[in-house]
C-alpha cells in the first residue's frame, strides 16, 4: 500500500509541481527582464503585480471549491454532478474577471494609489494595469477547466500546457520588452502584453483537449444547469474558503503597501525575495495540491481510513519538503545576489530577505499541505479562515504598521515581524489536524 500511494502522489504531485514552477518561472523572468530595464519598471510591476494576486485570491478560492466537488465526484464516478459543479464555478469566475479586467482597463491610476505615493512607480504601474486585465478572462477560464483534468488524473495534459504558455511568454517578453526581430520596443507594457497573449494560447488548448474528453466536457447546458442541493453545499463550504482567501490576501496585500511606502529599495528586495520564493515552494504546492486530489478521491470513495492515513503521510512529507526548500534558498542566496541588477541597499536587504525566507518556507509548507490541501479535501474550510484573521489581522498587520510606521525602525526588522505569519500559526494547524474533522465524504447525502 504504501509504494501505491507513493507512486499515486509521485504521478500527481511532480507535474503539478513542474507546472507551478514553470508558471513562477514566468515571474522570475518579467523581473530578471524589466530589472535589465531599471530598478523602478521592477518595482512597478512588482507592486501592480499586487492587483492580479487579489484576482488569484478570489480564483484560488472558487477552484478550490471546485476541487472538493470534482474529486469527490469523479471518485464515485458521477459525471453528471461533475461537469454541474463545474458549471457553476465557471460562472462566477467569468463574473470575477470580467470586474477585474474592467477596474484594471478604467481606472488604473486609482488602483496604483493603493500601493504607493511615488509618481514614477504609478506612471510605470499604469501602463502594465492597462494591458494586463484581459489576461485575467483568459486565466481564470482557464484554472476551471485545467482544474477538471487535474482532478480526473491528466495532470500530464496540464504540465505540456503549461510548459507551452511558459515558453511563449519568455520568448514574447524578450521580445516585446527589448523590441527584438522588428518588433517596437514597448518595455514594461510588452511584459503585459506577452502574458495576454501566452494565456489566450494556453485556453485554447484546453479548451481543445477537454473537448476530446465527453464525459468531462462542460456545455452551456452545464452551465445553465441549476441544482439547488449542488449550490447551496458549493456556497456552505466555499464562502469560508473565499473569506479565508481574502483575509488571508488582504494581509498579503498590506505587507506590500507597507513595503510600498518604506521606498523603492525595499519593494525591489521584496520583489526578489518573493519571486525566489515562488520558484521554490512549488515542490510544497505541488504535493499539497496532489494530496488535496489523493484524500478528495479516497473520501469520495467512503474510503475514510484510508485517507486519515494518507493524510498523516502527506504531512510528513510537507515537513521534508519545507526543509528541502529552505536549504535551496540559502544555497541560491550568492546566486542571486550576483545576478540581480540591484542598488547597493536593496542588495543588502535581499540577502537579509532571503535569509528569513529559508525558515518562513517550512511553516508555508505544512500550512499548505494542511490549511490549503488536506482539510479543504474534506470540507474543512471553516479553521483556515479563523487561524488567518488572528495570525495576520491581530498580529502581523497591525505590529508590522507599529514597526515601521510609530517605531520607525529598519526595513529587515518590519520584514522580520511581516514574515511570522505562518511560523505563528503551526501549533493550531497541528492541534486542529490531530481532531480530523476533515475526514468526510461530501457526497454521500446525495441521491
Amino acid at each position: 500500500m504504501e509504494n501505491k500511494f507513493r507512486n499515486k502522489i509521485l504521478k500527481l504531485a511532480l507535474p503539478i509541481t513542474a507546472q507551478q514552477f514553470m508558471l513562477a518561472l514566468v515571474s522570475a523572468c518579467d523581473a530578471f527582464m524589466l530589472g535589465g530595464l531599471n530598478q523602478n519598471s521592477l518595482s512597478a510591476v512588482s507592486l501592480a503585480s499586487q492587483i492580479t494576486f487579489v484576482f488569484n485570491l478570489i480564483l484560488t478560492a472558487l477552484t478550490i471549491g471546485e476541487n472538493m466537488f470534482v474529486a469527490q465526484y469523479y471518485g464515485k464516478k458521477d459525471f453528471d454532478g461533475l461537469r454541474t459543479s463545474a458549471g457553476l464555478v465557471l460562472k462566477y469566475v467569468v463574473a470575477v474577471s470580467g470586474f477585474f479586467f474592467i477596474a484594471t482597463l478604467f481606472v488604473p491610476e486609482t488602483l496604483m494609489r493603493l500601493f504607493t505615493n511615488d509618481i514614477i512607480l504609478i506612471d510605470y504601474g499604469v501602463r502594465y494595469l492597462k494591458l494586463i486585465g484581459l489576461s485575467y478572462v483568459f486565466s481564470g477560464i482557464l484554472q476551471v477547466l485545467q482544474g477538471i483534468l487535474k482532478n480526473c488524473g491528466y495532470v500530464g495534459k496540464c504540465t505540456m500546457i503549461s510548459t507551452i504558455v511558459v515558453c511563449v511568454n519568455i520568448a514574447l517578453n524578450a521580445i516585446l520588452i527589448y523590441g527584438y526581430f522588428g518588433f517596437p520596443r514597448m518595455e514594461i507594457a510588452g511584459a503585459a502584453l506577452a502574458t495576454v497573449i501566452a494565456n489566450g494560447i494556453g485556453l485554447v488548448i484546453t479548451i481543445y483537449i477537454l473537448h476530446l474528453k465527453k464525459e468531462l466536457w462542460v456545455g452551456i447546458s452545464d452551465i445553465k444547469k441549476r441544482k439547488i442541493n449542488i449550490t447551496t453545499k458549493f456556497w456552505k463550504h466555499v464562502y469560508p474558503v473565499l473569506l479565508n482567501e481574502l483575509v488571508w490576501g488582504g494581509g498579503f496585500t498590506m505587507y506590500s503597501v507597507i513595503l510600498g511606502h518604506l521606498g523603492s529599495d525595499a519593494v525591489a528586495a521584496n520583489s526578489i525575495a518573493n519571486i525566489t520564493k515562488n520558484l521554490l515552494i512549488c515542490v510544497c504546492t505541488g504535493f499539497g495540491y496532489g494530496g488535496s486530489i489523493i484524500v478528495g478521491n479516497l473520501l469520495g470513495e467512503g474510503n475514510l481510513f484510508e485517507a486519515r492515513k494518507s493524510g498523516n503521510t502527506l504531512c510528513k512529507i510537507a515537513v521534508f519538503s519545507g526543509i528541502l526548500t529552505g536549504g535551496m534558498i540559502l544555497l541560491l542566496t550568492p546566486v542571486i545576489l550576483h545576478f540581480t541588477n540591484l542598488t547597493d541597499i536593496a542588495g543588502g536587504y535581499l540577502k537579509y530577505m532571503l535569509f528569513m525566507s529559508s525558515y518562513y518556507v517550512i511553516g508555508k509548507s505544512i500550512n499548505s499541505m494542511t490549511i490549503g490541501g488536506i482539510f479543504p479535501a474534506g470540507g474543512d474550510t471553516k479553521f483556515g479562515l479563523k487561524c488567518d484573521m488572528v495570525t495576520m489581522w491581530c498580529f502581523a498587520v497591525p505590529l508590522g504598521c507599529i514597526v515601521a510606521f510609530v517605531l520607525k525602525l529598519p526595513v529587515l526588522m518590519v520584514y522580520f515581524v511581516l514574515n511570522l505569519d505562518e511560523l505563528v500559526k503551526l501549533p493550531a494547524v497541528f492541534k486542529h489536524y490531530r481532531q480530523y474533522k476533515w475526514v468526510k465524504n461530501l457526497t454521500e447525502t446525495e441521491n
